[in-house]
């Protein structure tokens, strides 16, 4: 079981949390504080190293559904976490030789990367060395060959035993076998290094002994104690006292790791005091010297100069030692050692490395800002200033890069995201470092995003106008609807209804149905013009996105008259009952004289409304005709004697529609002698006293017509003064909203429906609120009268009226105007 090692930041004094949490909060709240774990190496496959779970204040039931997962810089995966318990546990085998070489501290970082939500926890598992490597040389046998004129305390440098272990465990001291002649000293190199030499106690004789065989045992400290060996074999020359020395014990130098091969870079010098052969030196790298220096430097044997042979490369050797050895020609020849350091002098000859530790995608349009998208790092394997390394983000991206600590960062966003303008990003993330020149790489990082309903259905157009004939078939498609929603997926589709809402007190449901899928609207039963000319239905359009969101539009329909109505006739009021219609005249009538006047409406409109009346059948028919307009009976001539006393008409009533509808009335007309003319007396002498018997009918008569005169009247008069109030600022009538003080609402539905046909004979007038039944105006004119008969049925407010006016003033200067409203019988101004 590994240990914490105390490294956790809730440690940290209360106020400097505080601190570090409102600086931090907001730009990185996913990298918790670092946990640290020592293990020895070479644990067991299983071995657990530390509880997670409880370490990391994590909850153990959430780390599946969270995706607990462990990246490492390392590459290979040393680890891995039991998620059913929490434990970080060894996943293979741990050689810290082989991962950290001889350096004093061994540690492998470890990113554990939770989501939901995104968090980055660091965790450093320290490998403790164990004593699992002995000391070995390089050479286990080693010949020295010294001259029997050697003096007393001479030195002899030995070949260093090599141990991968460091501390305790790595090479503590040497020892050397029993002998008369010699002892062991070991130099110890600022470096640390320990360098065993043979020293000469006693002077050789080589008649005596010319080989001494000693043995070299490197002994390390760790527990159990273990060893490594080389045999020495010292040879005793018999000429060739002195043996080269080196001006200095270790040379050092520096070169940069883009030297070329051939650049020298140091020279190294020995003397010796002999003369001729015995004082030529030639120089060699030592004989334990390794592959790696041989393949990286070569040495000039004559002039001591040691030049570049191969690539080097800071960044896999920052120093490299080795031995040289300086041999003179005597003979026996002697020779002479000295130690070497270069130092790799580190260039900026790396690019930065961007990591992505983690991205989430794709991401929520709604998210926040500061939402994290992806856990990124860096690393530069160059040192110093080349391997410090800076992210970037391209600004105009929504994405900004918060930092963290060891060129740790988090990507969040920086403002709002919309996936109806851009639906995925492309992140272009730069890495920097600070040498000179500075290097630089790049990353692009995809990052989607996911539907938000966030935008509701908009219809092509805000409100639809429809026209339906009435009488049309039931089922019949009146119009289609449309609505598009930016969004995708679910929330793009669209179902269409009706709102509830009543057409004359009936719901709207039962005139019209609308297919959900398409927007289509059918009709229910046919439509009754006479019954309904106007009206309204609200469209609703609801994506199905959670929540769902919605739309309305109008839809309005008018509803167009057909000629389904015959003419039907209102006077002579018998013969508006079926029966017949009798009327009286004197024999002493002149031409022109009005014998009556058939009345007849229609219930349709427009042309379809448009009567003409005419004589069908009579039994003279010289002597009566009916105006095609007004239907007035009048006398074409003067009575006769000879003319029947019993005179009957077929008069024949036509409306202009198509098909023409038509309907005929019988009028008797009785010719009588000594008859007075009441229909002449009611307009030209009303003040007479009518007999008994048509007393009421002439009653009827003068209050009509006292009525129309009175009401066209005042309505010329508040035209006129309307007209010249407008038209002193304008010119015009009602042309400005001012003018008219109570036209509050420009934005009325109001249809006139002119006949141009030549002189103007009908006009209505469709205006006002949609849902009002009862507001329209209609003009029934006859270009053959003397005057124009104008009714308007009353609108429901003067506003209404108003609107009429300012337009039919322009059309219809000379009018005579009756008005007519709805809610009561009898006539009566509108003002």
């Amino acid at each position: 079981m590994g240990y914490i090692r105390g490294i956790m930041w809730n440690k940290l004094p209360t106020w400097q949390v505080f601190l570090w949490w409102h600086h931090f909060f907001l730009l990185w709240s996913t990298i918790d504080g670092q946990t640290r774990y020592s293990i020895p190496e070479e644990l067991k496959q299983g071995s657990v190293v530390g509880n997670l779970a409880k370490d990391l204040g994590l909850v153990v039931s959430e780390l599946y559904r969270r995706k607990l997962r462990i990246t490492s810089d390392a590459g290979k995966q040393y680890f891995s976490v039991d998620l059913g318990k929490g434990e970080l546990v060894v996943k293979d085998r741990i050689d810290r030789e082989e991962l950290c070489a001889q350096r004093p501290s061994c540690l492998l970082p470890l990113e554990l990367v939770i989501d939901n939500p995104l968090q980055l926890h660091r965790v450093e598992i320290e490998i403790l060395d164990t004593n699992d490597n002995s000391p070995s040389f390089l050479n286990k046998e080693k010949v020295v060959k010294i001259a029997e004129l050697v003096n007393p305390g001479a030195r002899f440098p030995l070949e260093s035993a090599q141990d991968p272990d460091v501390g305790i465990n790595s090479i503590r001291s040497y020892l050397i076998s029993k002998n008369d002649h010699f002892k062991l000293t070991v130099k110890s190199h600022k470096d640390g290094r320990k360098i065993p030499e043979l020293v000469l106690e006693k002077p050789l004789d080589r008649e005596k002994l010319p080989v001494h065989n000693l043995i070299l045992t490197a002994v390390d400290g760790g527990d159990p104690v273990r060893s490594g060996t080389s045999e020495i074999t010292v040879v005793v020359l018999d000429i060739n006292d002195n043996a080269p020395q080196f001006e200095r014990q270790v040379y050092e130098a520096n070169v940069s790791e883009k030297a070329t091969p051939g650049t020298e870079v140091l020279h190294v010098k020995a003397t010796d005091a002999d003369e001729g052969l015995n004082g030529e030196i030639e120089y060699f790298f030592a004989e334990q010297t390794t592959d790696l220096i041989l393949s990286l430097f070569d040495i000039e044997p004559s002039t001591g100069s040691v030049v570049v042979k191969g690539m080097l490369d800071h960044e896999t050797n920052t120093l490299l030692r080795f031995d040289i050895t300086a041999k003179d020609k005597g003979n026996p020849e002697m020779d002479g050692h000295c130690g070497v350091e270069i130092k790799i002098v580190d260039i900026n000859d790396n690019t930065p490395e961007i990591i992505v530790t983690s991205l989430t995608t794709p991401v929520p349009e709604d998210s926040a800002i500061g939402t994290v998208i992806a856990l990124i790092s860096a690393k530069d394997p160059d040192s110093g200033d080349n391997g410090k390394v800076t992210l970037s983000v391209s600004p105009k991206s929504p994405f900004k890069l918060n930092p963290s600590v060891s060129n740790h960062y988090s990507l969040v966003t920086n403002g709002p995201l919309d996936r109806e303008k851009n639906d995925r990003y492309s992140v272009k993330i730069s890495a920097t470092d600070s040498g000179k020149p500075p290097l630089t790489s790049e990353k692009i990082i995809l990052v989607e995003l996911l539907d938000v309903n966030d935008n509701p259905p908009v219809f092509s157009q805000p409100s639809y106008v429809v026209y339906v004939k009435e009488n049309h078939a039931p089922g019949n498609i009146l119009c289609s609807v449309s609505a598009i929603d930016p969004d995708a997926g679910d929330n793009a589709k669209i179902s269409y209804s009706i709102l509830d809402s009543k057409v004359q007190d009936v719901s709207v449901s039962s005139y019209v149905y609308i297919n959900s899928d398409n927007g289509s609207i059918y009709s229910m039963h046919s439509f009754d013009y006479e019954k309904l000319k106007v009206f309204q239905i609200q469209v609703q359009a609801k994506d199905q996105g959670s929540p769902s969101l919605s739309s309305n539009a109008t839809v309005h329909v008018f509803i167009l008259d057909q000629n389904d109505n015959a003419p039907a006739v209102i006077y002579p009021s018998s013969a508006a009952l079926g029966s017949l219609s009798h009327q009286r005249m004197p024999r002493s009538a002149k031409a022109g004289h009005l014998v009556t006047k058939v009345t007849a409406v229609d219930a349709d409109s427009g042309h379809n409304a448009w009567i003409s009346y005419k004589v069908s059948e009579a039994t003279d028919a010289s002597l009566f005709t009916v105006n095609l307009y007004t239907g007035e009976v009048r006398t074409k001539r003067a009575v006769s004697e000879q003319d029947d006393s019993s005179q009957r008409l077929l008069i024949e009533i036509k409306d202009d529609g198509e098909p023409v509808q038509s309907a005929t009335v019988t009028v008797s007309i009785l010719l009588e002698d000594g008859l007075h003319e009441p229909i002449l007396d009611l307009r030209h002498k009303s003040m007479v006293e009518p007999s008994k018997k048509t007393g009421r009918i002439t009653l009827y008569l003068i209050l009509s017509l006292a009525s129309v005169s009175l009401l066209s009247l005042v309505t010329f008069v508040i035209l006129a003064v309307k007209c010249m109030r407008s038209s002193r600022s304008s010119g015009s009538c009602c042309m400005r909203r001012s003018d008219c003080d109570d036209y509050k609402n420009p934005n009325r539905n109001l249809q006139i429906q002119l006949n141009t046909d030549g002189p103007i004979k009908y006009v209505e007038v469709l205006g006002g609120d949609m849902l009002s039944q009862s507001q329209s105006f209609r003009s029934c004119m006859s270009p053959m009268s003397e005057y124009s008969d104008f009714t308007l049925i009353k609108p429901s407010s003067t506003t209404d009226f108003k609107e009429v006016i300012s337009v039919l003033d322009a059309s219809l200067p000379d009018s005579t105007w009756t008005f007519e409203s709805q809610q009561v019988s009898t006539k009566q101004p509108l003002f």
